[in-house]
């Protein structure tokens, strides 16, 4: 019996070695392989030249809890999805030229969360932990100490310099990190009236959903958070079960149409695509009451994706001849799915919002466009174990642990996946089901953030200012050194149709000086 077993033992390792093979390309075995990728990559790098020009666009995207692990992970599964091994896969945030690290931290906390980081790299100022668009000032709660603290964002000056401006995100639209783009709270959780303080109400703070319509006119708006717009008489149009949140009566979807022309407010996909961006300059679109569901519950016949909503936006602002800023964020659905230890949940999520920053690519042009692509934080998330070519993402060591049980790669440092008592054998089969948490030894309710610094990547015109290690609030600082805005208005950059129209003229008198001495 035991010869039997030894057998079988030894036949499944033969199976599993070669299973361990396959995913191996036959020219990676040979130094050639790897000497000509290493030339073309120095060829490459040696012909990159910085764009000295003016940037007449900026797109920020803003990976939510996009940790470096998240980006290699993700990465490997684009590939997988794609049927093939996935490391050697390229998301499409690797392709930028210039790549930089960001400093995370909050003025008065190590660990950060998305209000304080937001007011950072859209603002320029680093701010308290759950503050959004006022400086470290204001503690949080205090609404009387936001008073005259009050920061401005790249999106408020760019509208300010006439380029139209939008913003896009998988939460709902008053969350912290696109909230940081037009608000200024003490507390990054007054999304509606009904959430304020005694001392806020006091001290006439108003509810960022309200400073959503009144503080900055945004020509886009896509994301969740219907529920605060509307008063607590008012039913969803959706769900049976759900209300608008305000006590003060305000319908403020009819406060913000009322003001624009050729404005258009849509709550479902139907609406969303049969908006014409031609004949379209204002949108407002809340397809959830509070935030859009993630990539892989999503109806795609009832609420359109990250890259959809991307994709309008950029049609829409692209008409304006002063060029625009669009804020494209997959927050929650990254953010919130490490929350939830449910690491198969944030890597689609962030696969989905690599397809949209292609899809950005695809309509605009690196000549006059500074791309940025970058995390707020990162969280406890870690992706390793002895794991052969190929392996899933979501699969398990092919080496056992000293309690002789399999474990998953992909693990957190601490999450709601924690089991006290005897920690549970582990397959991928198990591992790779949407709703599995990922073990971690730490017991807390909801996964927390990192501490550690994430990636920026840049590309189009002043991108090279991305390099070395950088505070997170110099993000801001460049895109409107870029864009020469506020408070960079005095930059001396030429735009880029400026130039090319100049050579065009330069090469049309040597032209007709050839003629005219022939």
């Amino acid at each position: 019996m035991a010869k039997t077993h030894n057998f079988l033992f030894t036949g499944l390792l033969i199976f599993i070695s070669v299973q361990w093979t396959l995913c191996t390309l036959a020219e990676e075995r040979n130094a050639d392989y790897w000497n000509n990728k290493g030339r073309q990559a120095l060829h490459t790098a040696l012909n990159n030249q910085p764009n000295m020009h003016k940037a007449k666009n900026i797109i920020l995207f803003l990976g939510d809890g996009m940790g470096i692990t998240t980006v290699t992970a993700a990465r490997i599964l684009k590939g997988q999805l794609a049927k093939q091994s996935g490391e050697e896969s390229s998301l499409v945030m690797d392709t930028f030229p210039y790549l930089a690290l960001s400093k995370t931290y909050n003025v008065d906390q190590q660990m950060p969360d998305s209000a304080g980081t937001a007011t950072a790299y859209l603002c320029g100022v680093k701010a308290n932990y759950g503050t959004v668009g006022v400086t470290a000032a204001t503690q949080r709660n205090n609404c009387a100490a936001s008073r005259g603290n009050e920061v401005k964002s790249i999106l408020h000056r760019a509208k300010k310099a006439g380029k139209k401006v939008g913003i896009v995100t998988t939460t709902r639209v008053q969350h912290a990190s696109p909230a940081a783009s037009y608000a200024h709270s003490a507390n990054r959780d007054w999304y509606a009236d009904s959430d304020l303080s005694s001392e806020a109400i006091q001290n006439g703070c108003r509810d960022i959903a309200y400073q959503l319509v009144h503080n900055t006119e945004i020509d886009v708006i896509l994301g969740g958070g219907r529920q605060y717009m509307f008063p607590k008489t008012t039913q969803d149009p959706e769900y049976n079960n759900t209300t608008g949140d305000r006590k003060d009566g305000l319908n403020l979807i009819a406060e913000w149409e009322k003001t624009k022309e050729r404005a258009k407010y849509v709550w479902n996909k139907a609406e969303f695509d049969a908006v014409n961006p031609q004949h379209t300059d204002f949108l407002l679109g809340l397809f959830e009451p509070k935030d859009c569901r993630y990539e892989l519950e999503r109806d795609p016949a009832t609420d359109p994706s990250l890259t959809e909503m991307t994709e309008k936006a950029i049609k829409i602002l692209s008409k304006g001849e002063n060029g625009f800023f669009l804020f494209v964020e997959d927050n929650g659905r990254i953010d919130h799915g490490h929350h939830a230890g449910i690491a198969k949940n944030a890597l689609h999520e962030a696969v989905e919002f690599d397809r949209a920053i292609g899809r950005a690519a695809e309509l605009t042009s690196e000549l006059d466009t500074l791309t940025v692509v970058t995390a707020d934080h990162s969280h406890v998330f870690a992706f390793g174990g002895h794991s052969a070519r190929g392996n899933s993402v979501l699969g398990v060591s092919r080496n056992l642990a000293d309690d002789k049980k399999h474990f998953t790669t992909a693990v957190y440092g601490n999450g709601p996946g924690y089991r006290s008592g005897t920690r549970p054998d582990m397959n991928e089969s198990v591992s790779s089901s949407d709703d599995y948490l990922q073990q971690a030894p730490v017991p807390i309710d909801s996964e927390t953030h990192g501490i550690e610094d994430v990636a920026i990547f840049a590309k189009g015109p002043m991108a090279h200012l991305f390099h070395g290690v950088q505070e997170q609030s110099y993000i801001p600082h460049v895109m409107a050194y870029a864009a020469c805005v506020e408070p960079y208005t005095d930059c001396i950059l030429p735009n880029h149709a400026v130039v090319f129209h100049s050579g065009l003229l330069l090469l049309l008198m040597c032209l007709l000086l050839t003629l005219c001495s022939a």
